[in-house]
């Protein structure tokens, strides 16, 4: 049977740094602060009118398209997860497939919007196809740009101070080889919490329950707009909302939980990882799972401390940056473990 390997693999972060320091600036917040409860020092923070989700996105898929050594006319089929897509509609694949102007065989262009899990969603769709012979390279985009659509003030400081931008991709092929290639990829999600992250407005709904329609300033006259109302902007709704602990309490319990799930399906064990690449969604989160699996230093990946959450970004730039550190060589066996917004939860492993 075919396995599937990363044949190729790329990143790109925009230049611009925002650290700690800088926000103390525009709101009421520390260094120490945004430190001892993220790890966070600096994040990257894109180009207004410059740099998008596209933008950034093909910077990356540049790079994995060059680093496979293939031709961009090559790829078969395009995946792009993000939750931050340029336009409403249509999603980034498309646009992507254009920057890149992958003409030939008009392939298929797959959004993703799986929010911190969605690289390792779209990683495990990719998968399926390659495994089944339907497309020989895809491309596999994970974007951000959050600094569009975060509150730079005292109000939002919670959220703001977390996230970041930036862009990874990697090229997937089929292999012959049985030593090699993705193991296996473990799903899950529980939409019971959703409310607990997300992004309620803009939306399209009025509600859905009687008690939506006061909390998050819904109209009950079905003639009113519901996309977006003068009560959303009052009430700060058209920005992320986020009830940290509750997020915090949730993921450390699922990321061990489906890695776990991962190593046992593959009759593996936490010793047997080279490297875990974990979502960069809170260092403590990260140093939380470490401790439950009994990892090493070495056998984690962090760089929360540089970019920030970058959410389906995270884990195609942190393994970018692994791979061309040399910190992942020919045998290793690679887990990768998200978990999210939705809720939504994922892993992947990988020999390398």
């Amino acid at each position: 049977m075919k396995k599937t390997i990363i044949k190729g693999i790329g990143h790109y972060v925009p230049e611009n740094i925002v650290t700690n320091k800088d926000l103390e600036k525009v709101m009421d917040t520390s260094d120490e602060w945004i430190r001892e409860r993220t790890g966070i020092q600096e994040r990257r923070v894109a180009t207004r009118f410059r740099e998008t989700t596209t933008t950034m996105g093909a910077k990356a898929a540049e790079m994995a398209i060059k680093d496979a050594g293939i031709d961009k006319n090559d790829i078969d089929f395009i995946v792009f997860a993000t939750l931050s897509p340029d336009y409403y509609f249509p999603g980034c694949g498309v646009l992507v497939q254009r920057m890149l102007g992958i003409s030939e065989g008009e392939c298929g262009a797959l959004d993703i919007r799986n929010q911190c899990s969605g690289f390792i969603y779209g990683l495990s769709v990719a998968d399926q196809f390659i495994k089944t012979g339907m497309y020989k390279n895809i491309l596999l985009i994970g974007s951000e740009t959050h600094s569009m659509g975060l509150d730079y003030t005292t109000r939002g400081r919670d959220i703001s101070v977390i996230f970041g931008d930036g862009a990874g991709a990697v090229v997937l092929q089929p292999t012959e080889d049985a030593e090699r290639g993705i193991l296996s990829t473990h799903l899950h999600s529980d939409g019971r919490h959703a409310e607990k992250l997300a992004f309620i407005s803009p939306g399209c709904h009025g509600g859905y329950y009687e008690e939506d329609t006061e909390k998050y300033g819904f109209s009950d006259n079905p003639y009113d707009p519901v996309f977006l109302t003068e009560d959303m902007l009052d009430n700060h709704l058209t920005f992320p909302y986020m009830d940290g602990q509750h997020v915090f309490k949730f993921a450390v319990t699922k990321f061990p939980e489906v890695i776990q799930e991962a190593l046992l399906a593959t009759e593996k064990s936490p010793e047997d990882i080279s490297l875990l690449i974990p979502h960069q969604a809170n260092l403590r989160i990260s140093q939380f799972v470490q401790k439950r699996l009994g990892l090493s230093d070495d056998q984690v990946y962090n760089n929360i401390q540089k970019y920030g959450n970058t959410t389906a970004a995270s884990i195609p730039i942190a393994l970018s940056e692994a791979y061309h550190a040399n910190k992942i060589k020919s045998g290793d066996l690679v887990c990768l473990a998200a978990f999210g917004s939705g809720f939504t939860w994922g892993a992947a492993l990988l020999q390398w």
